[in-house]
């Protein structure tokens, strides 16, 4: 059985112009989602002079770009880190510079917990306990499909070759980097591998990182008086800070929950999985049963999508970005562990700035 991730509420809408492989190109970018693109429009932007190409193995987004849930938070999972910077405005600047319609809206996130809520908390609901407001933060959400068929228009337009259905399935290093793929082979000044749970011993990532599956369900649309009385009247997204793990955003008039995860020994196993099959059923029957129960509102909703995607979770929650082990001409970036949405564009053009020599990398080792 192959893999059937669930029927997620937005689309991606673009397929590249076929293109001839080249011999050989300044920039490879090896995968196709919100990093990738934006590394490669970034790069290809700021020095058009440059040969930029991006190699995805399947199609633009089919990894955690298209099936994230779509809020963007302001720091990474481990929160602040050194020399990290203004993350939200880093992101609305790109991709007003790449003239993204990425659907944004940053009205503020809610964090929730089960002890020290803020006064007057629009939420309380019933989970493992009182699950209240504890802070409000910066944040908000987007429209995954549109950002990512945003950013492959804007690398395209810029002259970004792209190809999908492109694995590249091994690598010759130090200095000449050599990349052997399904459509063929090249050599590249510099490399940015943005994989993230993917391709695991090729980025340097394998025994470094945790891949899982997560999931998310969506309510039918809910009335005004319903969102209020929930909590959601402000329309704000929500994530929990103690356990057992929650988050969700409004699309629309209906709300997107997510929770849960499903592990396997080899990042490979995304190829198989199925969600209507084996433990994912199980999963998924407990969110919505839970959701079922956070509210009296939400007592007998019904769902209109259930879908899931890859997470690739870090050691101490920081992302992974640094040169490759084997070469200092490979950049490496993933391991987002679920604050991925605008942290992965936003640390995707600092690594296209990485590679053309015009910026540092940050030191979070």
């Amino acid at each position: 059985m192959g893999k059937n991730w669930g029927d997620r509420p937005w689309k991606i809408d673009f397929r590249p112009l076929r293109r001839t492989l080249p011999t050989a190109i300044d920039i490879a970018v090896v995968g196709g989602g919100f990093t990738g693109l934006a590394a490669a429009a970034w790069a290809k932007t700021l020095t058009p002079e440059r040969t930029v190409a991006v190699f995805e193995s399947d199609v633009m987004g089919a990894g955690s770009s298209g099936h994230t849930g779509g809020m963007a938070l302001a720091e990474t999972a481990a929160g602040d880190l050194p020399g990290l910077g203004d993350v939200l405005a880093g992101y609305q600047k790109i991709l007003t510079r790449l003239n993204v319609d990425a659907g944004l809206t940053l009205p503020g996130a809610f964090e929730l917990g089960r002890s020290n809520p803020m006064n007057k908390s629009p939420i309380s609901w019933q989970d493992s306990g009182d699950l209240r407001a504890v802070a409000e933060v910066p944040g908000g959400s987007i429209d995954p499909g549109r950002v990512v068929s945003g950013l492959a228009r804007a690398a395209e337009r810029a002259g970004v070759l792209l190809f999908e259905h492109a694995a590249v399935e091994d690598m010759k290093f130090p200095d000449t980097l050599e990349l052997r793929s399904t459509v063929g082979a090249l050599r590249a000044a510099n490399v940015l591998f943005a994989t993230n749970a993917f391709a695991l011993e090729l980025n340097g990532m394998n025994g470094r990182v945790e891949t899982a599956f997560t999931i998310a369900v969506m309510t039918e649309p809910l009335a005004e008086t319903a969102l209020a009385e929930i909590g959601l009247g402000e329309r704000k997204p929500f994530y929990t800070v103690d356990l057992p793990y929650l988050w969700g955003r409004l699309l629309g008039d209906a709300v997107i929950f997510g929770s849960g995860l499903i592990f396997f020994e080899d990042w490979r196993g995304f190829d198989q999985l199925d969600i209507n099959r084996g433990q994912a059923v199980q999963v998924f029957e407990r969110l919505q049963n839970r959701v079922k129960k956070l509210h009296p509102v939400l007592e007998n909703v019904q769902f209109s999508h259930r879908w899931g995607g890859p997470i690739c979770i870090s050691e101490e929650w920081k992302p992974v970005f640094e040169r490759h082990r084997k070469s200092k001409n490979a950049i490496v970036l993933g391991g987002f562990s679920g604050h991925g949405v605008a942290l992965s564009v936003y640390l995707g053009a600092w690594a296209a700035e990485a590679l053309l020599g015009k910026r540092e990398l940050p030191d979070w080792s």
